[in-house]
């Protein structure tokens, strides 16, 4: 027995089973000497980025492990979100483990095992889903395009020797490994339950800073430390866990105790491999979630909880770096000159890559209504498909205005990546890392057969609207070190760096515009025009399931909560017309006429007809006029004495 095993053995609980346990024998041994593990779970994630759950008893998958490894579960594939894909008249998948990554051990607090006096844990088991023997899951579409950015990546070592120069490698040195890293830095919302937003305070504190990176207080503190200590049991390393921008100050309750709590919290943990890292991000959200809730706290990773107030994003960085046969890594990214160049030919290509086709990438990124209510000009929330790279090779620095950051390190080379800012927490990261993995290659593939050198390739990428190059597009800007929101009008932004979408189908729609950027996705087979497909019809039906069953329901119910509160022995003119410009825009948005259509109507009928377009423009609208509803009926109370409903003002449903 190995001394790797025989630590395990000791501890009480086990939180990871790395690769290397995941033998018959191992974890028959693991299994049995730690009773109070007492179910399995295969863990699956559809193309929605839904996980799979389920409680199969541990002493079947022990019996059972050879088939458990091999064949996996069967189970109906049609609820899950594969549209097109497993049909009511195909549904059959398979849930097929992953054994190249860590499992981990979910341990229910509530629930303890009568024998140990320890909680029942759950071995959730990463899995692929098999649909006719094929892998039509988010993380096997991750798992084929790591496959086919490394197999690329050594295609080109071979091919163009100048890139070996170019990263300061000898010819006798040999690649042993291609290492494709990632990490997310997750945002999240949390309250006391039953509390609501008031978002004239929340928006008040935030523009006076009174709560970034302060001290957290109360079951706040606690909850937050107990899951940083947590996630170190598990071995995801966390890094740093703090008070983000949003949030008030909580009130101490008649039993000493913190209550109307609500602030804005963020942790980041280290990266690690693409796969692995995706897998952390999907665990440590259940962790947090189920931490504050011991705590009597309640968890959102909405993108804009609340409106007018900072929106909670989900960071997501990428790196690649190679192992060679002489023992070095290296960041294949990292200039051999750190002081005078920003990055190498291949850093070059894959920031391009992204750059010039972000608009299939988008989809994968921003996928849902929440997510665009965070998109908003002013919030450090990017809408411009632009990068920074820094004012200076020598002194790197930082643009929180744009789409993608370049983070380097002088003295820390392999600290090199990008930084995609527009992700939020409902971002599916594995499909986002994969469609990112594809459209870099496509740029690295590009830049290396240009023969530039890294300066070159800085000048290419720093290139005036209108000037043409042979892979980045004539009419469109890459690179501004200023802020984007600050230093250019609206109309210079949408000139130089696109139109960015500001709806769902405007953002899905790019998959029926952009068909030469398709084919980037699917090379090497990594997507399908089934799967994008798929997830096309998945997303739309989505956003308008929610716009029907959702938002326009909580409209009609802001909107009813409008009412007329002014007596007439206290009001005057300017109360009559205040009430005039409220009840008229109710009338405008949910009141139908003989001769005109209300505007939750209008949509309603867009949505039966599929007219999305129609639906999509209709959908703004309301936006804006909702948003109107809300400030003109703030101002026709601020001037009544009666107390009427409290504000139309909500927090996450």
């Amino acid at each position: 027995m190995n001394e790797l095993l025989e630590k395990l053995l000791m501890e009480p609980m086990l939180y990871c089973l790395p690769p290397w346990t995941h033998s018959r024998e191992n974890l028959t041994i693991l299994l049995k000497a730690h009773p109070s593990i007492q179910f399995v779970s295969l863990v699956a994630v559809d193309l929605g980025g839904n996980d799979t759950d389920e409680k199969i008893p541990i002493s079947l998958f022990i019996d059972e492990m050879e088939r458990f490894f091999n064949v996996g579960v069967q189970t109906d594939g049609s609820s899950v979100v594969l549209h097109g894909i497993a049909t009511l008249n195909n549904a059959k998948v398979d849930l097929v483990p992953d054994l190249s990554v860590n499992w981990f051990v979910d341990y229910n607090y509530d629930h303890i095992c009568s024998s140990t006096g320890l909680p029942i844990g759950t071995l959730r088991i990463p899995a692929f889903l098999v649909h006719n023997s094929k892998k039509v899951d988010s993380r096997s579409i991750l798992k084929r395009a790591i496959d086919y950015f490394t197999s690329e990546i050594k295609v080109l070592f071979n091919q163009y020797p100048h890139i070996r120069e170019d990263l300061n490698i000898s010819m006798e040195e040999n690649i042993d490994d291609i290492v494709l890293t990632s990490a997310t830095e997750l945002e999240f919302w949390v309250k006391t339950p039953g509390d609501s937003a008031d978002e004239e305070k929340l928006s008040t504190s935030q523009m006076l800073k009174e709560q970034y990176w302060k001290r957290t207080k109360g079951s706040v503190r606690t909850a937050l430390e107990e899951t940083i200590l947590l996630l170190n049991k598990y071995g995801i390393e966390p890094e740093i866990g703090h008070k983000e921008v949003g949030g008030v100050s909580a009130k101490i309750g008649v039993n000493g105790k913190l209550n109307h709590v609500m602030e804005q919290l963020e942790i980041v943990w280290r990266y690690s491999t693409a796969i692995q890292a995706a897998d952390n991000e999907l665990f440590i959200r259940e962790i947090i979630e189920e931490t504050f809730k011991r705590h009597g706290l309640e968890v959102t990773f909405m993108a804009k909880p609340i409106e007018g107030v900072a929106g909670s994003g989900k960071h997501i960085h990428v790196g690649v770096g190679i192992r060679l046969n002489s023992g070095r890594y290296i960041n294949i990214f990292t200039p051999k000159n750190k002081n005078t160049d920003y990055m190498s030919i291949l850093g070059w290509g894959g920031l391009s890559g992204i750059l010039r086709n972000y608009e299939v990438v988008n989809p994968f990124i921003t996928s849902t209504n929440d997510a665009f209510n965070r998109l908003k000009p002013g919030f450090e929330a990017p809408v411009c498909i632009v990068s920074a790279i820094g004012h200076s090779a020598d002194i790197p620095s930082r643009n929180r205005t744009v789409l993608i950051g370049l983070i380097r390190d002088i003295n820390n080379p392999r600290a090199t990546r990008f930084e995609v800012r527009s992700s939020n927490p409902s971002t599916n990261t594995y499909l986002a890392l994969a469609a990112l993995y594809q459209t870099m290659i496509d740029g690295i593939k590009a830049m290396v057969k240009s023969g530039m050198t890294s300066k070159e390739l800085e000048i290419e990428f720093s290139k005036g609207q209108g000037e043409e190059k042979f892979y980045l597009e004539k009419d469109r800007v890459y690179r501004s070190e200023e802020d984007v929101f600050e230093y250019y009008t609206e109309e210079e932004r949408r000139s130089m760096f696109g139109i960015p979408p500001v709806t769902v189908w405007e953002n899905i729609k790019n998959f029926d515009l952009e068909s030469y950027k398709i084919q980037i996705l699917c090379s090497g087979e990594v997507f399908s025009q089934a799967i994008i497909d798929s997830y096309r019809q998945a997303t739309i039906t989505q956003w308008v399931t929610e716009l029907i069953g959702r938002i326009i329901p909580d409209n009609i119910d802001l909107v009813r909560s409008c009412k007329k509160i002014h007596s007439e022995d206290t009001t005057n003119e300017l109360d009559e017309v205040n009430w005039k410009n409220v009840n008229e825009l109710r009338n405008c948005l949910m009141k139908d006429s003989l001769d005109r259509k209300a505007l939750f109507s209008r949509m309603r009928e867009g949505i039966e007809l599929e007219n999305y377009d129609l639906t999509s423009k209709l959908q703004l609208e309301m936006n804006e006029k909702i948003t109107l509803l809300k400030q003109l009926y703030i101002t026709y109370r601020r001037n009544l004495f009666e107390e009427g409903s409290e504000e139309g003002s909500y927090f996450w449903h």
